[in-house]
């Protein structure tokens, strides 16, 4: 049997090899990252105030089972190559998806003992956290530029959300912890993907959806939504209310997978950034669709994050054209205009020369 990471895993059509194309860069994907993470928060609204769907684990289920679906439909088409993996990596994948899911519950339980301002700003430090994570567990370095492009970030999330910063204790608890989780969790996904096991993003999206589907209609049972589900289906259900939670599962399928292909591409640190920027995007969603009120200092705050993450992306994409950048040879080959360049055999004897003449 292969080891896991054995073979690749490109995004592929009914069999080929992976064909690069100019839009399959690392910026592509974070622009669909935000399309569709600002269409299903507005999708997500749009079923609650017009249906009155109010059970967030049966919708958190709904897009579970469409991600597992989804994968499973595009791994039949061909369009990616199924891992081989051992008992050691169903075990991590069990692991993953369980932080997954215990990401979402502590979340929404933490926002049941914490204001929604409070919760907010403390998860816009999720990029510290993932800092000090890969820092002190995968040994990756930041330059001070790195550091100083987060400042407006982190600054103009707090102005921007800035309300009624009111908390218990437990909530507080709660909501550093959730904000934990969600680092290491986004850091998990980058190692998964581009570690040992090299898993395609809907190999992952196909190997842990059915697990976070199971686990999370088990924690929809201990709240007691369940029963309240199958009361509402009785009397509410409708067609419509079906075609629209179907539309959303499909909307919440194709997110996961930019998602983890965005993570991919990029870093942990620049998809805990972009989610920064995406939780101030929608509040500008929120103003402009639902017309919601804000202040001048949450205005101020907007644009803060908004120049902080372009500030972020402009470092990021610096030190990445740094590093791959040639390194400059310590002898390179000397050209005249009245001759040809120097052989590698010329190139050495100069090189003796001025060793023996030191």
């Amino acid at each position: 049997m292969p080891p896991a990471n054995s073979r690749p895993h490109p995004l592929q059509l009914n069999g080929a090899g992976p064909r690069p194309t100019k839009v399959d860069t690392s910026y592509t994907w974070l622009a669909a990252y935000f399309m569709l993470n600002l269409s299903l928060t507005i999708y997500n609204k749009a079923i609650l105030s017009t249906f009155k769907f109010g059970f967030p684990w049966t919708l958190t289920g709904i897009h579970t089972l469409c991600s597992g679906v989804g994968a499973y439909i595009m791994g039949r088409m061909g369009y990616f190559q199924p891992a081989v993996l051992g008992e050691h990596e169903n075990m991590v994948m069990l692991m993953f998806s369980f932080l997954y899911t215990m990401n979402i519950a502590i979340s929404n339980v933490s926002l049941h003992e914490v204001s929604v301002a409070f919760h907010q700003v403390v998860r816009a430090m999720t990029p510290v956290f993932t800092i000090a994570i890969s820092i002190l567990f995968l040994g990756k370095r930041y330059t001070t530029l790195t550091y100083l492009s987060l400042m407006p970030l982190l600054l103009g999330v707090y102005m921007a959300t800035v309300g009624d910063y009111s908390y218990t204790a437990m909530g507080f608890f709660l909501t550093v912890l959730g904000t934990v989780l969600a680092a290491v969790k986004t850091v998990v996904t980058n190692r998964i993907q581009m570690g040992r096991l090299q898993l395609h993003p809907l190999d992952l999206l196909l190997r842990m959806s059915p697990l976070a589907f199971v686990q999370t209609v088990i924690f929809s049972w201990m709240k007691g939504e369940l029963d309240e589900v199958v009361s509402f289906c009785k009397t509410e259900m409708s067609a419509s209310l079906i075609i629209a939670l179907l539309i959303n599962g499909i909307i919440a399928f194709f997110l996961n997978f930019v998602s983890f292909t965005a993570n991919k591409k990029t870093s942990a640190l620049t998809m805990t950034v972009a989610a920064n920027v995406k939780q101030v995007l929608s509040i500008v969603v929120a103003v402009t669709v639902f017309n919601t009120k804000i202040g001048f200092l949450n205005g101020l705050g907007i644009i803060m994050t908004l120049f902080g993450g372009a500030c972020y992306s402009y470092v990021d994409f610096r030190e990445k054209a740094q590093r791959m950048r040639p390194p400059t040879p310590a002898f390179p080959q000397v050209s005249s205009n009245n001759g040809p360049i120097l052989t590698e055999k010329e190139s050495e004897e100069l090189q003796n020369i001025r060793i023996s003449n030191q």
